[in-house]
C-alpha cells in the first residue's frame, strides 16, 4: 500500500526589514543600507539590502564591520511594530490560501498545499505574485515533500540568485528526489550542522550531505550520539514532521550591548526603559502577554546574572514591565556600578487578561493610547513621544 506524497511549500520573505523600509521610503530602492543598531553602539545588522549585500554585508553583522566593507553603507534603526503588521498581514494572506500554516518566523513560514488543486508551481507563482503587488513584498519559495528539504530549496534558490535585486526564487524538489538534491550540498545546510558539527565531520572527510548520506547510521551515533541517527535521516532527506499551525512563543526578549562599559545611573534608567517599551510593543503586536519580567545584565569581566519576577496576571504594558525590570537591577546593582549588557524580557505568554476593574472606559482609552502610541513610534521614530521621567 502506497503512502500519499505531501507537498509542502516554504516561503521566506526577501530581505523583509528592508523591503519594508523601501516601500514606506522609496528613495532607499537601490541603494546600500541596512536595519539596525548603530555602529558606535556595538550595534549589529538586523537586516540589508541586496546592494548591500553585494559588498559582503550580512545578517547578524556587527555594524562596524559592515560599514569597513561599505563605506557608504546608510545604517537605519528598525520599525518594528510596522514589520510585525506587515507580518500579519502576510499571514492572513497565506491562511486565504490553506488552513494548514506554520508561521516559523516574523519572515517564513510552512504552508501544507497538499490537497489543492492547482499544480504547486502555478500556486507557488501566484502567491509571490499576489504578496509582491499588494504589499510590496518580495519572497522566494521551496516546494518538497516535507519541511526539511523545503526550506533547503528555498535557501538553495536564494544562493543561486545574483545581483543587488531579491531573488524571488522558486525551487521545486520532486517527491523522491529528495536525497539528490540534498547530495552535493555543503553539510552546513543541513538542519543541526553548527560550526562545531561540521568541523567534527570535516575530520573524518565528511564535508557534504552526500557524504552524511553514505556512512553507516552507527558511526553517526558515535560521533553524535543519537542525534547520529536525525542526521542521517535528514541527510537522506527524510523530515515526518507535520505542518504545526499552533506555535508557542515562549517568551520575548530585548537586549543591549554597550559601546563603552555603562555606569551613569540615568543611561541605565533610560536603556531599561526603551528596553521595556521595544519588548511591550512585539508583545502587542502578538496579541500577547507575559506574566514574567526577566532582567539580564553582564558586568565587565562578562559574569552574567539574570533575575526575574512573576506577576499575579498577565502584561504587555511597557510602564510595568519597566517597573519591575528596575526594580530587579536595583537589587543586584550598586549605584554608579559598571555594566557591559542589559536585556529585558517577558515570559510566560498567553492572550491578555484584564482583572474586572480595569475593564470600562478608562481601560479602553489606555489600549487606545497604547496603540496610537505604537503607531507614531513606527512612523516617526521611538524617540518622537515617550514618558516623562521622574
Amino acid at each position: 500500500m502506497s503512502v500519499a506524497t505531501s507537498t509542502i511549500l516554504h516561503l521566506d520573505l526577501d530581505a523583509f526589514f528592508c523591503a519594508v523600509e523601501e516601500n514606506r521610503r522609496p528613495d532607499l530602492r537601490g541603494r546600500a543600507f541596512a536595519v539596525g543598531g548603530r555602529p558606535g553602539e556595538r550595534g549589529v545588522v538586523s537586516s540589508c539590502s541586496y546592494a548591500a549585500r553585494q559588498f559582503g554585508v550580512r545578517s547578524a553583522m556587527p555594524t562596524s564591520q559592515a560599514i569597513r566593507l561599505c563605506p557608504g553603507l546608510l545604517v537605519i534603526p528598525g520599525s518594528h511594530h510596522l514589520y510585525g503588521e506587515m507580518s500579519r498581514r502576510v499571514m492572513v494572506r497565506l491562511k486565504e490560501l490553506t488552513s494548514q500554516v506554520e508561521q516559523i518566523s516574523i519572515d517564513e513560514a510552512f504552508l501544507d498545499i497538499t490537497g489543492l488543486l492547482a499544480n504547486p508551481k502555478d500556486i507557488a507563482r501566484s502567491l509571490q505574485s499576489s504578496i509582491r503587488a499588494d504589499l510590496g513584498l518580495p519572497s522566494s519559495i521551496g516546494i518538497a515533500s516535507n519541511k526539511l528539504v523545503a526550506k533547503i530549496a528555498t535557501e538553495v534558490g536564494k544562493k543561486a540568485a545574483t545581483g543587488g535585486q531579491p531573488p524571488c526564487a522558486l525551487t521545486i524538489v520532486p517527491a523522491g528526489e529528495e536525497a539528490a538534491f540534498l547530495a552535493p550540498l555543503p553539510v552546513e545546510m543541513l538542519w543541526g550542522v553548527g560550526p562545531k558539527s561540521a568541523a567534527k565531520l570535516a575530520g573524518v572527510g565528511i564535508r557534504t550531505i552526500g557524504d552524511v548520506a553514505k556512512w553507516p547510521e552507527s558511526n553517526l551515533v558515535d560521533l553524535f550520539g543519537e542525534n547520529g541517527r536525525d542526521l542521517g535521516r535528514h541527510a537522506r532527506g527524510e523530515d515526518r514532521r507535520p505542518i504545526s499551525t499552533e506555535r508557542e512563543a515562549k517568551s520575548m526578549s530585548q537586549e543591549t550591548t554597550f559601546a563603552h562599559d555603562v555606569r551613569d545611573d540615568k543611561t541605565m534608567e533610560r536603556t531599561v526603559r526603551r528596553l521595556a517599551y521595544e519588548v511591550s510593543g512585539y508583545l502587542r503586536q502578538s496579541g500577547l502577554a507575559g506574566s514574567t519580567i526577566r532582567l539580564k545584565i553582564r558586568w565587565p569581566d562578562f559574569t552574567t546574572l539574570t533575575r526575574q519576577t512573576t506577576l499575579e496576571h498577565p502584561t504587555d504594558e511597557e510602564s510595568e514591565i519597566a517597573r519591575v525590570a528596575l526594580n530587579l537591577m536595583q537589587a543586584v546593582r550598586r549605584p554608579g556600578q559598571a555594566v557591559r549588557l542589559v536585556g529585558v524580557g517577558v515570559s510566560g505568554l498567553g492572550f491578555p487578561i484584564r482583572q474586572l476593574k480595569l475593564w470600562g472606559a478608562d481601560s479602553d482609552r489606555s489600549r487606545r493610547l497604547l496603540s496610537a502610541i505604537d503607531e507614531l513610534r513606527d512612523r516617526y521614530g521611538e524617540h518622537v513621544i515617550r514618558r516623562g521621567e521622574p
